[in-house]
């Protein structure tokens, strides 16, 4: 790639960018229908299956950037991306009905607890950057590893108090439609033929994800030593946006359908799910990324955990006015995010 001139760097760019929209449009949809056909519902393996399919552009940057050591592009994509991620409640709110916030009509606490388990993550990977490289488990860090054992833990917890909830909550005027892709609006029962089609565009959407993802990665990196921009900055935010427009699509479709829970709760559980990618990056590059992070990933980690905390606060809080297509949570957090980002360029790197 780094023969080639600017130009046409960036169209190879903006190709992977536009190939990773629609590869994760399909995946989508053909995740739903295989979900239906067998019956994974709220099973644990259905909910590991859509957190991997959500994420694979992240797997293949991941992947791409610790195996040619590039650690700071790694990290700033899987961190960043959480902020990133969690802005695309903003385009969310914006394609809602204009009148009612997002967060108003989501119609259950479960995305609060999806929010509570992303700080859990986070939490588990800064602490995880403060420990020495030298401590470490083979060529993991011991965080990358609890980051994961945490995340299994939550997921087993959600997928209790979806089955079984403990207490009910009345949320007035809030549409109850699926809390997940997992409870689709009903439909047939897929058939042979349909499910078979369903499985071979998900794995065709896949392997158009992951190579996508390479393309995005490579070219980035040569885009971003051009422009002599730092590779945790721009992995935090062009490459993260980039990875993130699956998320925008299906995000925006499920509030068109009145799944505002899904839209909420798809984008947390992604998150949280997004971290345990360290234990993958640390594999590929041989030692623990964790310590490599730095200041700049760890200023973006307390920026998705402010993030998530305002959406989880919206949700609970229920303000039901927009001001223009925007409620209020989605307004702080433009604001927090922007003053996140600026604050990119002022502290130490």
């Amino acid at each position: 790639m780094g023969s080639l001139s600017t130009p046409l760097l960036l169209a190879v760019f903006v190709v992977g960018a536009v190939a990773t929209w629609l590869a994760g449009s399909a995946l989508s949809r053909t995740t739903d229908v295989i979900d239906r056909r067998f019956s994974l519902g709220d099973a644990l393996g259905g909910m590991i299956l859509l957190a991997i399919a959500g994420t694979l552009p992240e797997i293949a940057i991941t992947v791409s950037a610790a195996a040619k050591g590039d650690l700071g592009l790694a990290a700033g994509n899987l961190i960043g991306g959480i902020a990133v991620q969690t802005m695309v409640l903003v385009f969310c709110d914006v394609a809602g009905s204009g009148r009612q916030s997002l967060s108003y009509l989501v119609g259950s606490l479960v995305p609060v607890l999806e929010a509570l388990l992303v700080v859990l993550v986070v939490s588990a990977a800064l602490m995880g950057a403060l420990l020495p490289e030298s401590t470490r488990v083979g060529p993991v860090s011991p965080a990358s590893l609890a980051i994961v054992v945490v995340w299994l833990a939550g997921l087993y917890a959600l997928n209790r108090v979806r089955n079984a909830p403990a207490w009910q909550a009345v949320m007035p005027r809030s549409p109850r439609g699926s809390a997940d892709r997992r409870r689709a609006h009903p439909v047939e029962k897929p058939t042979p033929q349909t499910t078979r089609r369903a499985l071979i565009g998900f794995g065709v959407g896949c392997l158009i994800t992951l190579a996508a993802g390479v393309l995005l990665e490579l070219t980035g990196s040569d885009l971003a030593n051009r422009a002599h921009i730092n590779g945790v900055i721009f992995g935090a935010t062009v490459l993260s946006v980039a990875s993130a427009l699956p998320e925008i699509s299906s995000g925006i479709a499920a509030v068109r359908l009145g799944d505002n829970e899904l839209a909420v709760a798809d984008i947390f559980g992604g998150n949280s799910f997004q971290l345990c990618l360290f234990l993958v990056a640390d594999v590929i590059a041989g030692k623990p990324v964790l310590p490599t992070t730095g200041n700049l990933n760890a200023w973006l980690a307390v920026l998705g955990i402010a993030l998530t905390a305002i959406y989880a606060f919206g949700v609970i809080m229920r303000h039901e006015q927009c001001i223009l297509r925007l409620g209020r949570d989605s307004i702080l957090a433009i604001i927090v995010f922007a003053l996140g980002i600026g604050g990119l360029f002022v502290i130490p790197h």
